[in-house]
């Protein structure tokens, strides 16, 4: 019998394809097909602690993947099915198969999987089983629900269980597994409308802005989603938005509505006397109901602090303890690639951030402006999937163009296929500022280690990070910087 570190936890789904009640205790095996994606590796984490036998495939090795074969996962990088296991191929019935759809449908190991009737399940569907019978408390947002969830889960680590889309730098992983906990934290991505697979008990949506265009077709129909999701948020649960979106009370009566700002008094959820002292935000906290002092955050950036509002309002409606938030929050520490600094010293900051939207630019490169007023920003950009440059180009062009100086790299393609006139010096040609430069990708390191800059942040989705201790190296060399303190 399997032990199940969720405990209670009841995984049962409906099976469109044999229309019976499929029951994950009755399985062994699963086979996740991109299992080093951040979200699929902390369901992948999830089953192996659980005790079934996990193995999987991905496109390129990473630090995450490295990571889950010293875990005792089974890690292919190759398509060939030569690569499955026999135990995957001859034991059907007891083998599950969970893909994202960042794979093409193409993918001869999926295709196999299908041909020979497994049972097979999108990511978001078996997030969705996990929450169906629990609390779930949902973050969704077109940008803000990695930080909002990994805060969430470290103010909650007592009480919950969390599926986060990001590294938490507490936690060094993506996975919270508490089998006493009925919390279960999860993001709710809009992308390929997954998360319409969710019946969350509190949802919080951060914001609503046009992306994913390729899955949409217009923003509309992208709040439409967004308001079918709201609608599935179980009777007599509750929805966190941020103050201002355009949201009907309408889409679901059988809930309570609350708003969260940063520090917009008409919101029921909001900071005030905010400061900085000794690199800690330190803020009090109203609710509909009170005023609480004294919060600290130690992680910088404006756009962090409003994450942390919104992630202590859910916290607050599961009915957290109030003294246990104020301690989690103080020692939070972010998660990995999300305003990371990699150096901090007198002469250069240099900081990692996973932007990759028009507004996420724009809101990081405003939050490291408000911390260093007189230094100069260098911006080192990779745009991510064709339709995003496409469809944003002109959004792309203006949110970069508060940088002081920006190093433009190649698109990463991710999913998609090249698009025929779509490339970065679409961006390049829009952007209103002198000191800029395309940059190849595998010239990129040298380009910004001998660029002469003071402050610089790296931004992009795709795979712009697996350059940043290349970077970090050069310039710790080149700035003769050797005190760990400084770093």
């Amino acid at each position: 019998m399997l032990s199940h570190p969720l405990g209670g936890i009841s995984f049962y789904g409906w099976n469109i394809e044999n229309k019976t009640y499929m029951n994950i205790k009755n399985f062994h095996r699963v086979y996740f097909v991109g299992i080093g994606g951040i979200g699929m590796s902390a369901l992948a984490r999830w089953f192996n602690a659980a005790g079934y036998t996990v193995a999987g495939y991905d496109k390129t090795p990473s630090d995450i993947t490295h990571k889950l074969i010293n875990e005792g996962l089974r890690i292919a990088f190759n398509d060939s099915l030569e690569e499955i296991a026999d135990d995957f191929k001859n034991q059907v019935e007891t083998t599950l198969v969970i893909y994202t759809p960042a794979i093409p449908k193409s993918h001869r190991g999926l295709q196999f999987f299908y041909q020979n009737s497994y049972p097979v399940l999108k990511r978001s569907e078996a997030l969705g089983l996990l929450v169906k019978e629990n609390q779930g408390i949902g973050i969704a947002g077109t940008h803000g629900k990695t930080s909002i969830s990994t805060t969430l889960a470290w103010l909650m680590k007592e009480n919950c269980s969390a599926f986060l889309g990001g590294i938490s730098k507490n936690l060094d992983s993506n996975v919270i597994i508490n089998a006493k906990a009925k919390n279960v934290v999860i993001e709710a991505d809009e992308f390929d409308r997954s998360f319409l697979t969710l019946h969350p008990q509190i949802a919080v949506v951060s914001s609503m802005d046009a992306d994913h265009l390729d899955s949409y077709n217009n923003h509309s129909f992208l709040i439409d989603s967004f308001h079918q999701y709201i609608a599935q948020i179980k009777p007599g649960g509750a929805l966190i938005y941020k103050f201002g979106l355009d949201i009907s009370k309408g889409s679901n009566t059988e809930i309570n509505y609350y708003t969260y700002s940063l520090a917009n008094e008409e919101a029921d959820f909001y900071a005030s006397n905010i400061q900085i002292i000794d690199g800690f935000y330190q803020f009090d906290w109203h609710t509909p109901k009170e005023k609480i002092i004294g919060f600290k955050l130690g992680v910088p950036g404006l756009y962090n602090l409003e994450n942390a509002v919104a992630a202590l309002a859910a916290a607050y409606s599961a009915n957290a303890d109030m003294s246990e938030l104020k301690i989690n929050l103080e020692s939070y520490q972010g998660v990995k690639r999300r305003f990371d600094y990699q150096i901090k010293s007198e002469n250069l900051v240099f900081i990692d951030d996973y932007a990759h939207h028009p507004e996420e630019i724009k809101a990081c490169i405003n939050s490291v402006r408000h911390i260093y007023p007189d230094k100069k920003i260098t911006g080192v950009f990779q745009p991510h999937l064709f339709t995003r440059t496409r469809d944003f180009a002109d959004a792309f062009a203006e949110s970069l163009a508060l940088c002081d100086n920006l190093i433009l790299t190649d698109i990463y393609p991710a999913r998609e296929k090249p698009i025929n006139g779509v490339d970065s010096k679409m961006i390049f040609e829009k952007i209103k500022m002198k000191n800029k430069q395309l940059c190849a990708y595998n010239k990129l390191v040298s380009a910004v280690v001998n660029s002469d800059s003071e402050l610089i942040i790296t931004m992009g989705a795709g795979d712009i990070d697996r350059l940043v201790p290349q970077i970090k190296k050069g310039l710790l060399e080149k700035y003769n910087i050797i005190n760990e303190e400084e770093i």
